[in-house]
């Protein structure tokens, strides 16, 4: 014979702080890359216009 189970009991978890954390942890660490990404970035591009500026 087959149990009926209501749907709020057969779910695996709840939504909840864990979640979020866990999303706002992702968006920092996203956001703290890509600065450094734009940082690097920057300081190439400074390199490469002092190396290849004729003097003048």
């Amino acid at each position: 014979m087959t149990r009926i189970i209501p749907a709020r009991n057969a779910r695996q978890g709840t939504r909840g702080r864990h979640v979020l954390v866990v999303l706002l942890a992702a968006l920092m660490l996203a956001m703290a890359a890509w600065g450094a990404a734009e940082f690097y970035g920057e300081m190439i591009d400074q390199n490469a216009s002092q190396t290849t500026a004729a003097p003048g």
